[in-house]
């Protein structure tokens, strides 16, 4: 027992000693970055990200260093990163669109249907773990809901909490569907980012293949197959063809 709990006490000071070191490098990349010196402040976020600290500010953090040093591609793929872990957010939207209006590519979307564009935008009212968090308060609150249905004496009363319950379980359905889905998604890697300046697509994962059309660095696709080392890819029109995994960089 008294092994256990030395082990226990020896993770948690490991534990805290690592978070102060990552906050005091934290601090050590944002001077560097207002002074001027983005490579350093680079390479200072990039090696606590490698030791397993992702977030969302860090992405975003690094992805203006890129910016600055004109390192379009890596900016964008550490805003589009960013994201993944709060999408929706304002700051790192507008950054990505001025990112991402300085690249060659200006590809027209594919229209959606309105419904679908309506539930795109209701995932990014929340972060994934914001939903997660909501889906288990609601499904709490309807135990609450339960209890005082049943002891309530009054049909007006019963009433009362049977819509509230109706009401809380659509919230905790849809609330845990997009927790699910936000979840998933921050953890898939089915798009990447264009990292050669010019790069032809091919209409088969052969080097002797037809070039079908031809993309440029800092634009994002959507990785739809894999055959070795090659990706098919499809952009945002809905044109689609084969590359090299060596020329994109996974979200």
């Amino acid at each position: 027992m008294k092994l256990r709990l030395f082990i226990g006490i020896l993770f948690l000071f490991t534990g805290h000693f690592a978070l102060a070191d990552n906050q005091a490098e934290i601090e050590k990349a944002k001077k560097a970055y207002m002074a001027g010196f983005y490579e350093n402040s680079i390479s200072i976020y990039e090696k606590i990200i490698a030791e397993g600290s992702a977030s969302p500010d860090l992405y975003y953090n690094l992805g203006n260093a890129y910016f600055k040093t004109n390192e379009l591609p890596s900016a964008i793929l550490n805003y589009e990163r960013a994201l993944k872990y709060k999408p929706g957010d304002e700051d790192i939207l507008f950054n990505l669109g001025v990112a991402n209006s300085r690249i060659v590519d200006k590809i027209d979307i594919l229209p959606e249907l309105f419904y679908i564009r309506w539930w795109k935008s209701l995932k990014t009212w929340l972060s994934p773990d914001q939903w997660a968090f909501a889906g288990i308060a609601s499904f709490s609150l309807l135990f609450v809901l339960a209890a005082l249905f049943l002891l309530s004496r009054s049909i007006s009363g019963r009433k009362i909490f049977f819509s509230l319950g109706i009401i809380l379980l659509i919230f905790n359905i849809i609330s845990g569907i997009i927790a699910w889905q936000t979840y998933t998604e921050s953890h898939e890697q089915n798009a990447a980012i264009v990292f050669t300046t010019t790069l032809p697509v091919k209409s088969s994962p052969d080097e002797s293949s037809i070039d079908l059309f031809v993309i440029h660095e800092g634009l994002k696709v959507k990785i739809i197959d894999k055959i070795g080392d090659w990706n098919e890819i499809r952009i945002a029109n809905g044109s689609k063809g084969w590359v090299k995994a060596e020329d994109i960089k996974p979200v």
